[in-house]
């Protein structure tokens, strides 16, 4: 049911026009009708931040929205002053229509870097949107799909607390996926009664246990946006630890939802280092081995190229990641090829035919360990971005 799981809040997601594609639903409008209007995000770290991104970080930045309005077919970055202004009138478009002020309204925006948006457009996008706000599942439908570029579906989630909150929330997501946020715009929402502090808290541990650790690509977005906002509609207070856990949940949902539908993949790849001196240790390898295109590319064609994985590892500095490479052991599919670092049962035994393939890596150098996700690089990846336009 997406956005509109939780109470107190209305969506509606119309064409306007701004996409390439002809008919596309490519505005989509997100309404908290309260009685709390407490928010929280998280945003891309990219130093060309879109001007959207930098519009909606002053505007949570106070723990307040009550909308949030997002497009497809233009990132509206790498635009200076003018794309600024633009990302202003839009909320102020919103703003109008609902009787409050422009810095409660946020802005996101997805697709081609470096051409304004048709600005006629998203203000007519954004009054049908108005004209169409439901809170009924078609409507929140209706939103996820119109913030989608190269995504092939939409990605939704809903979870029910166990007094009787709900969180909803979807996001867009295909490709430009790499840690510090992916490509992507996300809008979670809830009706539980919850400070903005607690809605912060909670997004910033979801977030990290989940976008940050999924990588398609390597590339790091301009506009990366994610949004964490609560009606108080239920009039529940949760129990704390089962709030933060289930909106940990719904980013981890999300997330690995982008990694099902990367750009072109035929793989999802789930990489766990174990054996590690500390956490950072054994991310800091999982992100050095999803970040291989020599791997992506063996497991595209179906091979478990165990050579390609320790070669990755070895490229993280031994201060980072303390470990010995003759300790080290690999695993692909519950086949392990690599033992002590030297081969052990023939790669040839690994079913790689599966969508999902786990790699195992054990350090064997301490008791931590991390997770990352990632997916194969095709042909089609490389096709969709060679002729890739909003």
């Amino acid at each position: 049911m997406s956005v509109t799981f939780a109470k107190g809040f209305e969506a509606a997601g119309v064409a306007a026009g701004i996409s390439s594609v002809e008919g596309k639903q490519d505005v989509a409008l997100v309404v908290n009708n309260g009685p709390l209007n407490a928010a929280a995000g998280v945003f891309t770290m990219n130093r060309f931040c879109a001007a959207p991104v930098q519009w909606s970080r002053k505007a949570v930045a106070d723990g307040e929205l009550k909308a949030v309005i997002l497009n497809s077919g233009g990132a509206n970055a790498c635009t200076g002053d003018a794309g600024y202004q633009q990302s202003e009138k839009t909320a102020q478009t919103v703003a109008f229509m609902m009787h409050v002020e422009p810095e409660e309204v946020a802005v996101c925006s997805t697709g081609l870097i470096g051409e304004l948006l048709p600005l006629n457009k998203v203000v007519e996008g954004a009054q049908r949107a108005f004209d169409a706000l439901n809170s009924n599942a078609q409507a929140g439908d209706d939103a996820a799909h119109a913030i989608m570029t190269t995504d092939t579906k939409p990605k939704m989630v809903s979870r029910l607390g166990s007094n009787g909150f709900r969180i909803g929330g979807m996001v867009k997501g295909s490709g430009m996926i790499a840690p510090q946020l992916a490509t992507m715009l996300c809008v979670i929402t809830t009706d539980a009664v919850v400070s903005a502090g607690q809605l912060q808290a909670a997004l910033n541990a979801g977030v990290e246990m989940s976008f940050n650790r999924i990588d398609v690509d390597g590339c790091m977005s301009t506009n990366d946006t994610v949004l964490l906002l609560a009606s108080g509609a239920s009039g529940i207070t949760p129990d704390p630890d089962e709030f933060n856990g289930l909106v940990a949940d719904c980013c981890a949902s999300l997330a690995r939802q982008i990694i099902g539908d990367g750009e072109g993949s035929s793989h999802d790849i789930r990489i766990t280092v174990s054996g590690a001196t500390s956490e950072d240790a054994a991310l800091a390898c999982a992100r050095a081995v999803a970040a291989s295109n020599l791997l992506k590319c063996a497991i595209s064609g179906n091979d478990p190229n165990w050579g390609r994985v320790v070669s990755s590892l070895g490229t993280v500095p031994a201060d980072v990641a303390p470990y010995d490479p003759n300790d080290v052991s690999v695993t692909i599919n519950g086949v392990c090829i690599c033992k002590n670092g030297a081969p052990d049962h023939d790669r040839s035994e690994v079913d790689m035919t599966l969508r999902e393939i786990d790699i195992d890596i054990d350090l064997g150098a301490g008791a931590s360990e991390a997770r990352v996700w990632t997916d194969d690089l095709t042909h089609e990846y490389v096709h969709i971005n060679a002729d890739y336009e909003s």
